[in-house]
């Protein structure tokens, strides 16, 4: 079945049937491989993606749901070649381990502070609750998050050395 997908801006018409979960249209149809499959059932956050502003776990999302929606990945939050700030100051605070639950987890980020500007640390805690990260980097991350409230989270790779 057709169905159109505005993705990162961009206008999909997919041949697919209106069950596949939008993690699988992201990854194997567009080839947006930021998205991670975690756990399938929509527990671990690693797939979250942003559906009309709001996030949403993409593995248990039928794609039937989302026709008409704007979905913003990982990729989509940089913006002309520029990290957006969370991904900049996840780069500047060394937040990845393993890296695997990190693209949910910046997109459940960007989302609490495109709805709070400036959080509480106990606002934070509370947003990225329903991420999870098997190598425990939960203090760095709410540190990159308190960064980027702070004003301090914008990667520049000359001072960095990169």
């Amino acid at each position: 079945m057709a169905l159109s997908l505005t993705v990162n801006g961009q206008q999909y018409t997919l041949d697919i049937e209106p069950d596949t979960p939008l993690l699988w249209v992201l990854r194997d149809e567009l080839g947006l491989k930021g998205t991670k499959f975690g756990c399938g059932a929509g527990l671990c956050g690693a797939c979250t993606v942003h559906v009309d502003g709001q996030p949403a776990r993409s593995c248990s999302t039928p794609v039937e749901l989302v026709v008409g929606a704007k979905i913003t990945t990982i990729e989509g939050l940089a913006k002309e070649g520029e990290l957006h700030p969370l991904q900049q100051a996840w780069v500047k605070e060394g937040v990845p381990q393993c890296g695997y639950c990190q693209s949910g987890q910046i997109m459940t980020a960007a989302h609490l502070l495109a709805n709070n500007a400036s959080p509480s640390r106990d606002d934070i805690v509370a947003a990225m609750t329903g991420n999870l990260c098997r190598c425990g980097t939960y203090a760095r991350i709410v540190s990159a998050v308190e960064s980027v409230v702070n004003g301090v989270g914008h990667y520049d790779p000359v001072q960095e050395g990169a």
